[in-house]
Protein backbone atom coordinates (compact mmCIF):
# COMPACT_ATOMS: atom_id res chain seq x y z
CA UNK A 1 0.00 0.00 0.00
CA UNK A 2 0.69 3.79 -0.53
CA UNK A 3 0.31 4.61 3.15
CA UNK A 4 -0.30 8.50 3.72
CA UNK A 5 1.20 9.21 7.83
CA UNK A 6 0.99 11.99 9.50
CA UNK A 7 2.98 12.67 12.90
CA UNK A 8 5.57 10.37 11.13
CA UNK A 9 8.49 12.16 13.16
CA UNK A 10 6.83 11.40 16.58
CA UNK A 11 7.56 8.70 18.97
CA UNK A 12 4.59 6.73 17.17
CA UNK A 13 5.00 7.93 13.58
CA UNK A 14 9.03 7.22 13.74
CA UNK A 15 8.67 3.27 14.50
CA UNK A 16 5.44 3.07 12.69
CA UNK A 17 7.30 4.19 9.51
CA UNK A 18 10.22 2.25 9.81
CA UNK A 19 7.58 -0.99 10.13
CA UNK A 20 5.64 0.12 7.47
CA UNK A 21 8.80 0.06 5.14
CA UNK A 22 10.50 -2.93 6.14
CA UNK A 23 6.49 -4.88 5.45
CA UNK A 24 7.02 -3.38 1.46
CA UNK A 25 4.58 -0.56 1.77
CA UNK A 26 5.21 2.77 0.48
CA UNK A 27 5.25 5.67 3.01
CA UNK A 28 4.22 9.53 1.63
CA UNK A 29 4.70 11.52 4.79
CA UNK A 30 2.90 14.71 5.64
CA UNK A 31 4.99 17.71 6.08
CA UNK A 32 2.56 20.57 6.16
CA UNK A 33 1.22 21.76 9.52
CA UNK A 34 -2.61 20.75 10.58
CA UNK A 35 -3.34 24.10 10.50
CA UNK A 36 -2.39 24.67 6.72
CA UNK A 37 -5.48 23.77 4.65
CA UNK A 38 -4.20 23.96 1.28
CA UNK A 39 -0.69 22.98 2.34
CA UNK A 40 -2.50 19.77 3.19
CA UNK A 41 -4.92 19.67 0.41
CA UNK A 42 -1.70 19.66 -2.26
CA UNK A 43 -0.17 16.93 0.08
CA UNK A 44 -2.52 14.74 -0.21
CA UNK A 45 -3.77 15.29 -3.66
CA UNK A 46 0.14 14.75 -4.60
CA UNK A 47 0.53 11.30 -2.57
CA UNK A 48 -3.15 9.98 -3.67
CA UNK A 49 -2.61 7.16 -1.05
CA UNK A 50 -4.52 3.93 -0.87
CA UNK A 51 -4.59 4.24 3.05
CA UNK A 52 -4.43 7.38 5.37
CA UNK A 53 -2.42 6.74 9.25
CA UNK A 54 -3.60 9.65 11.22
CA UNK A 55 -0.88 10.18 14.41
CA UNK A 56 -0.40 14.39 14.46
CA UNK A 57 -1.38 15.18 17.67
CA UNK A 58 -0.80 16.58 20.99
CA UNK A 59 -0.98 13.78 23.02
CA UNK A 60 0.77 14.75 26.79
CA UNK A 61 -2.32 15.61 29.20
CA UNK A 62 -0.59 17.62 31.15
CA UNK A 63 -0.34 20.24 28.35
CA UNK A 64 -0.67 23.83 29.88
CA UNK A 65 -2.40 25.40 26.57
CA UNK A 66 -6.25 23.31 26.97
CA UNK A 67 -6.91 25.25 23.17
CA UNK A 68 -4.16 23.39 21.65
CA UNK A 69 -6.21 20.19 22.20
CA UNK A 70 -9.06 21.52 20.37
CA UNK A 71 -6.82 23.14 17.96
CA UNK A 72 -4.58 20.60 16.76
CA UNK A 73 -6.93 17.41 17.81
CA UNK A 74 -9.92 18.40 16.37
CA UNK A 75 -9.72 21.32 13.93
CA UNK A 76 -5.90 19.82 12.22
CA UNK A 77 -8.30 16.26 11.84
CA UNK A 78 -10.69 17.68 10.48
CA UNK A 79 -8.68 19.86 7.95
CA UNK A 80 -6.90 16.42 7.13
CA UNK A 81 -10.47 14.97 6.53
CA UNK A 82 -11.41 17.71 4.16
CA UNK A 83 -8.43 17.37 1.80
CA UNK A 84 -9.35 13.37 1.78
CA UNK A 85 -12.80 13.77 0.91
CA UNK A 86 -11.38 15.79 -2.26
CA UNK A 87 -9.71 12.95 -3.89
CA UNK A 88 -10.76 11.17 -6.89
CA UNK A 89 -9.91 7.83 -5.49
CA UNK A 90 -11.32 7.19 -1.99
CA UNK A 91 -8.70 5.82 -0.01
CA UNK A 92 -9.52 2.25 1.50
CA UNK A 93 -8.79 2.73 4.71
CA UNK A 94 -8.44 5.62 7.14
CA UNK A 95 -7.44 5.12 10.58
CA UNK A 96 -7.56 8.23 12.86
CA UNK A 97 -5.91 7.83 16.24
CA UNK A 98 -7.93 8.25 19.75
CA UNK A 99 -6.85 7.16 23.08
CA UNK A 100 -8.40 5.50 25.64
CA UNK A 101 -8.64 8.22 27.93
CA UNK A 102 -12.19 8.76 26.53
CA UNK A 103 -13.52 6.08 28.54
CA UNK A 104 -12.15 7.89 31.63
CA UNK A 105 -13.09 6.84 34.86
CA UNK A 106 -15.69 4.03 34.93
CA UNK A 107 -16.58 0.73 36.97
CA UNK A 108 -15.67 -1.48 34.08
CA UNK A 109 -12.23 -3.50 33.89
CA UNK A 110 -10.86 -4.58 31.38
CA UNK A 111 -12.88 -1.97 29.50
CA UNK A 112 -14.35 -3.02 25.54
CA UNK A 113 -15.32 -0.24 23.03
CA UNK A 114 -18.70 -0.65 24.32
CA UNK A 115 -18.10 1.06 27.08
CA UNK A 116 -19.55 4.33 27.12
CA UNK A 117 -17.17 7.25 27.18
CA UNK A 118 -16.54 9.46 29.96
CA UNK A 119 -13.78 12.15 29.41
CA UNK A 120 -12.53 13.49 32.76
CA UNK A 121 -9.41 16.22 30.88
CA UNK A 122 -9.29 18.66 27.97
CA UNK A 123 -6.92 16.10 26.16
CA UNK A 124 -9.03 12.89 26.46
CA UNK A 125 -12.32 15.22 25.46
CA UNK A 126 -10.77 16.61 22.37
CA UNK A 127 -10.22 13.31 21.44
CA UNK A 128 -13.86 12.35 21.90
CA UNK A 129 -14.81 15.63 19.91
CA UNK A 130 -12.70 14.36 17.06
CA UNK A 131 -13.96 10.77 17.43
CA UNK A 132 -17.57 12.60 16.58
CA UNK A 133 -16.56 14.79 14.39
CA UNK A 134 -15.09 11.96 12.26
CA UNK A 135 -18.50 10.54 12.32
CA UNK A 136 -19.50 13.19 9.98
CA UNK A 137 -17.35 12.07 7.19
CA UNK A 138 -18.47 8.27 7.65
CA UNK A 139 -20.31 8.34 4.43
CA UNK A 140 -17.65 9.85 2.21
CA UNK A 141 -14.45 8.02 3.93
CA UNK A 142 -13.92 4.39 5.46
CA UNK A 143 -13.02 5.66 8.83
CA UNK A 144 -11.31 3.39 11.72
CA UNK A 145 -10.90 4.69 15.18
CA UNK A 146 -8.30 3.55 17.47
CA UNK A 147 -8.29 4.36 21.06
CA UNK A 148 -4.54 3.47 22.16
CA UNK A 149 -4.40 2.57 25.99
CA UNK A 150 -0.54 3.68 27.59
CA UNK A 151 2.62 2.69 25.81
CA UNK A 152 6.20 3.36 25.68
CA UNK A 153 9.49 2.73 24.05
CA UNK A 154 12.64 4.12 23.43
CA UNK A 155 12.35 7.67 22.17
CA UNK A 156 9.39 9.05 24.01
CA UNK A 157 9.69 12.66 25.67
CA UNK A 158 11.20 12.66 28.64
CA UNK A 159 8.39 14.12 30.38
CA UNK A 160 6.15 11.19 30.17
CA UNK A 161 5.73 8.89 33.35
CA UNK A 162 7.67 5.96 32.18
CA UNK A 163 10.83 7.77 30.41
CA UNK A 164 11.02 9.99 33.48
CA UNK A 165 11.37 6.87 35.89
CA UNK A 166 14.07 5.19 33.33
CA UNK A 167 15.88 8.02 33.03
CA UNK A 168 16.18 8.58 37.33
CA UNK A 169 17.33 4.55 37.00
CA UNK A 170 20.09 4.67 34.32
CA UNK A 171 21.36 7.75 36.25
CA UNK A 172 21.36 5.58 39.21
CA UNK A 173 19.69 9.40 40.84
CA UNK A 174 18.82 9.14 44.72
CA UNK A 175 15.27 10.98 44.74
CA UNK A 176 12.44 11.00 42.49
CA UNK A 177 9.26 12.96 42.78
CA UNK A 178 6.24 11.50 41.26
CA UNK A 179 2.18 12.08 41.69
CA UNK A 180 -0.03 9.42 42.69
CA UNK A 181 2.00 5.75 43.09
CA UNK A 182 -1.49 3.84 42.74
CA UNK A 183 -3.16 4.68 39.64
CA UNK A 184 -2.82 1.75 37.41
CA UNK A 185 -2.12 1.72 33.27
CA UNK A 186 -0.85 -0.63 30.79
CA UNK A 187 2.45 -0.01 29.57
CA UNK A 188 2.29 -1.48 26.58
CA UNK A 189 5.46 -1.31 24.05
CA UNK A 190 5.09 0.97 20.79
CA UNK A 191 6.19 -1.89 18.61
CA UNK A 192 2.47 -3.36 19.74
CA UNK A 193 0.84 -0.47 18.65
CA UNK A 194 2.38 0.11 15.18
CA UNK A 195 1.79 -3.39 14.36
CA UNK A 196 -1.76 -3.49 15.01
CA UNK A 197 -2.00 -0.40 13.24
CA UNK A 198 -0.53 -1.90 10.15
CA UNK A 199 -3.09 -5.27 10.63
CA UNK A 200 -5.97 -2.53 10.86
CA UNK A 201 -4.95 -1.30 7.63
CA UNK A 202 -5.23 -4.55 6.13
CA UNK A 203 -8.20 -6.54 7.90
CA UNK A 204 -9.85 -3.80 10.05
CA UNK A 205 -13.23 -3.03 9.28
CA UNK A 206 -14.21 0.48 7.81
CA UNK A 207 -17.18 2.15 10.74
CA UNK A 208 -15.62 0.39 13.85
CA UNK A 209 -13.71 1.46 16.66
CA UNK A 210 -10.70 -0.71 17.98
CA UNK A 211 -8.97 -0.63 21.29
CA UNK A 212 -4.92 -1.42 20.96
CA UNK A 213 -4.45 -3.08 24.42
CA UNK A 214 -3.22 -5.94 25.85
CA UNK A 215 -5.60 -5.98 28.83
CA UNK A 216 -2.54 -6.43 31.44
CA UNK A 217 -2.28 -3.05 33.77
CA UNK A 218 0.47 -2.36 36.39
CA UNK A 219 0.84 -0.07 39.02
CA UNK A 220 3.31 2.97 38.95
CA UNK A 221 5.14 0.80 42.11
CA UNK A 222 4.90 -2.28 40.06
CA UNK A 223 6.49 -0.41 37.45
CA UNK A 224 9.45 0.77 40.20
CA UNK A 225 9.91 -2.34 41.78
CA UNK A 226 10.69 -3.91 38.16
CA UNK A 227 13.21 -0.90 37.27
CA UNK A 228 15.02 -1.53 40.73
CA UNK A 229 15.18 -5.08 40.01
CA UNK A 230 16.61 -4.89 36.27
CA UNK A 231 18.80 -2.65 37.58
CA UNK A 232 19.81 -3.52 41.52
CA UNK A 233 19.23 0.01 42.28
CA UNK A 234 16.81 1.76 44.72
CA UNK A 235 15.29 4.83 44.15
CA UNK A 236 13.57 6.70 46.98
CA UNK A 237 10.11 7.93 45.71
CA UNK A 238 8.83 10.52 47.13
CA UNK A 239 4.93 11.57 46.46
CA UNK A 240 4.48 15.30 45.38
CA UNK A 241 0.60 16.82 45.54
CA UNK A 242 1.73 19.15 42.80
CA UNK A 243 2.05 15.96 40.96
CA UNK A 244 -0.87 14.57 41.70
CA UNK A 245 -3.77 15.78 38.67
CA UNK A 246 -7.61 16.71 39.09
CA UNK A 247 -9.57 14.47 37.16
CA UNK A 248 -6.75 11.96 37.73
CA UNK A 249 -8.27 8.13 35.58
CA UNK A 250 -7.12 5.43 38.78
CA UNK A 251 -7.25 2.42 36.65
CA UNK A 252 -7.58 2.20 32.72
CA UNK A 253 -6.98 -1.72 31.46
CA UNK A 254 -8.62 -2.41 27.72
CA UNK A 255 -10.01 -5.59 26.50
CA UNK A 256 -8.30 -6.56 23.32
CA UNK A 257 -10.74 -9.27 22.18
CA UNK A 258 -12.19 -7.45 19.44
CA UNK A 259 -8.60 -6.31 17.99
CA UNK A 260 -7.34 -9.49 18.16
CA UNK A 261 -10.47 -11.18 16.61
CA UNK A 262 -9.92 -8.71 13.49
CA UNK A 263 -5.91 -9.77 13.33
CA UNK A 264 -6.25 -13.55 14.09
CA UNK A 265 -9.05 -13.55 11.26
CA UNK A 266 -6.57 -11.85 8.96
CA UNK A 267 -4.07 -14.65 9.93
CA UNK A 268 -2.03 -12.45 11.87
CA UNK A 269 -0.90 -12.70 15.72
CA UNK A 270 -0.69 -9.28 17.70
CA UNK A 271 2.69 -8.37 19.06
CA UNK A 272 3.00 -8.47 22.36
CA UNK A 273 6.15 -7.54 24.14
CA UNK A 274 6.62 -8.04 28.07
CA UNK A 275 7.24 -4.51 30.02
CA UNK A 276 10.19 -6.06 31.05
CA UNK A 277 11.67 -6.15 27.53
CA UNK A 278 10.54 -3.09 27.07
CA UNK A 279 12.24 -1.36 30.06
CA UNK A 280 15.29 -3.61 29.61
CA UNK A 281 15.63 -1.68 25.92
CA UNK A 282 14.55 1.99 27.50
CA UNK A 283 17.60 1.34 30.15
CA UNK A 284 19.85 0.47 27.27
CA UNK A 285 19.52 3.47 25.38
CA UNK A 286 19.02 5.73 28.39
CA UNK A 287 22.52 4.55 29.34
CA UNK A 288 24.16 6.10 26.15
CA UNK A 289 24.87 9.59 26.88
CA UNK A 290 22.57 12.51 25.33
CA UNK A 291 19.67 10.14 24.10
CA UNK A 292 17.58 11.65 26.88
Amino acid sequence: MKILLTGASGFTGTPFAAMARQAGHRVCVVESDLADREGLRHEVEQAAPDAVVHLAAISFVGQADANAFYAVNVIGTLNLLDALTGLQVTPRRVLLASSANVYGNCDASPISESQAPAPVNHYAMSKLAMEHMACTYADRLPIMITRSFNYTGPGQAGHFLIPKLVSHFAKRAEIIELGNLDVEREFNDVRMVCDAYLGLLEHGEPGQTYNICSGKAYTLRNVIEMLSSITGHKLDVRVNPQFVRTGEVHRLCGSPLKLRDVLTNGGRMQEDPSLEDTLRRMLEIAAVPDVY
